[in-house]
């Protein structure tokens, strides 16, 4: 699995996978529980990982949509 995108903003990554789901790309979204530990304040960035195969299409989707990929957002 490689990271595609960081993001404390629920809605982006809410966007991000279903982007990815529309182009037959799996995601998995990591940390989400890290809520527990912050209090629900939403401070800790949570991943959005792919797979290394389809990494380099998944990319491209997020920038076609504007999508700041990484710690961008």
């Amino acid at each position: 699995m490689k990271e595609l995108l960081r993001s404390t903003d629920p809605t982006v990554l809410a966007f991000a996978s279903a982007l990815l789901e529309g182009e037959d790309i799996d995601c998995f979204q990591m940390d989400v529980n890290m809520s527990i530990l912050e209090g629900g304040i939403g401070i800790f960035p949570r991943r959005l990982m792919v797979r290394e195969d389809d990494y380099t299409l998944a990319k491209r989707a997020m920038l076609d949509n504007k999508i700041p990929l990484g710690n961008d957002i």
